[in-house]
């Protein structure tokens, strides 16, 4: 009986969110608009983020028949572990705003998965807290700091925690505009405003869940920020505390870092190659997901380049909305590909239950798309795709 009622749970999820786009639009519906658009906004006039999802729709396959019955092999490894599927859950800042306890529901459904869970240092959860839920398969995410010691005390402490992996991100010198995230009303440190309050009144299941709690902030930073907060009460504390980073620095975290170290917003072969002489172990092609640069190019037609110049492993993100499109990325070169959103909007859709159901979307889609191109293994995707000439 047990058994029959998950297997229905299952179908009935997938016979009413049979897709992202069916968990986005549940998400818009139960989160507040300022917590959608600080989810869903980019930058400028979100010019890039439609850019990326143009691209990835340029890159085809043709489909080949006659392979009789076979179930594909979605595995793949990277830094010596072994995934089912080649998908991991990227770290976003703020995570606990768009559900609340995100970061530790997320890394509690990338661990019984087998997926690589990737913490954000302007989370609304720490390392620490973070950390008990995964099995070392945590990736940390840093955003640089200026002052050395605080840089030493987060490695400690993502280490301490069981993070295995580190990520520097390096495509955010200065601060974005995101314009429509501001005209939300949104401000830093947050805290609801009149406006911001009429707006959770219309969302009872997220304000339930929130009120269970405190408003989120950057939890990670508390250690860090007292001054800083007293001399600058309404900036982002996360811009106060963060430098733009060189190759010096680059070359500093690789020599004090002892496990894998991933350098994410790389677009140019040339700086990979770069990276890679200096030791990076891996190369992570992202645009921030539109959220950075509006004329940035998409994060799919940099990809091919910059396998070309490297051999170290690949991660990509930026635009990704299914199955399909991680195959496409895997045709083109990349080994890994990792989502954000998705992820929250699984989590506003459906709340602890949704990350699960996601990652069951993305396999099926996988499979499904492998059986279309007659492709057993990833390895059989790579060099399958074309740009659609017709889109030139």
């Amino acid at each position: 009986m047990v058994l029959r009622c998950r297997t229905y749970l299952s179908m009935d999820l997938h016979s009413r969110f049979p897709s992202i786009h069916d968990l986005r639009v549940r998400a818009r519906r139960r989160i507040p608009k300022f917590v959608w658009d600080y989810l869903d906004s980019a930058t400028g006039t979100e010019a890039t983020m439609r850019r990326n999802r143009a691209m990835l729709d340029r890159v085809m396959f043709t489909p080949s028949i006659l392979h009789g019955e076979f179930k594909p092999d979605l595995g793949t490894t990277l830094f010596g572990r072994s995934y089912d599927i080649p998908v991991g859950i990227a770290p976003v800042g703020m995570s606990g705003l768009m559900w609340p306890d995100a970061e530790r529901l997320l890394a509690k459904a990338a661990t019984k998965a087998g997926l690589p869970y990737g913490i954000s240092t302007v989370a609304t959860q720490t390392p620490e807290d973070v950390g008990p839920c995964l099995d070392g398969n945590g990736w940390f995410q840093m955003y640089p700091p200026r002052d050395p010691e605080i840089r030493q005390d987060m490695l400690d402490r993502a280490k301490q925690a069981g993070f295995s992996t580190l990520v520097l991100t390096v495509d955010v010198p200065v601060a974005s505009r995101r314009e429509r995230q501001v005209r939300s009303g949104l401000v830093q440190p947050p805290r609801l405003t009149p406006r911001l309050l009429a707006q959770v009144a219309m969302r009872p299941a997220w304000a339930r869940q929130m009120a269970l709690r405190k408003l989120p902030h950057m939890r990670t930073l508390d250690r860090y920020t007292e001054n800083v907060i007293a001399r600058n009460s309404t900036a982002h504390v996360g811009y106060l505390l963060r430098t733009s980073p060189d190759w010096d620095y680059v070359q500093w975290l690789r020599d004090a870092w002892d496990g894998p170290f991933v350098i994410k917003g790389v677009l140019n072969p040339d700086d990979a190659v770069r990276l890679e002489g200096m030791g990076v172990d891996a190369i992570w092609v992202s645009n921030h997901a539109g959220r950075q640069f509006d004329a940035a190019l998409s994060s799919i037609e940099c990809l091919p380049a910059i396998r070309d110049a490297v051999t170290c492993p690949i991660i990509i993100d930026s635009g990704f909305e299914g199955g399909l499109d991680v195959l496409r990325a895997m045709a083109l070169g990349a080994d890994f590909v990792m989502f954000g959103r998705a992820f929250h909007y699984a989590l506003a859709a459906l709340g602890a239950k949704g990350p699960a159901h996601l990652i069951d979307i993305l396999r099926k889609d996988m499979e499904a798309n492998m059986g279309q191109m007659g492709t057993k293994t990833l390895a059989d995707c790579r060099g399958r795709a074309f740009w659609d000439p017709r889109s030139e």
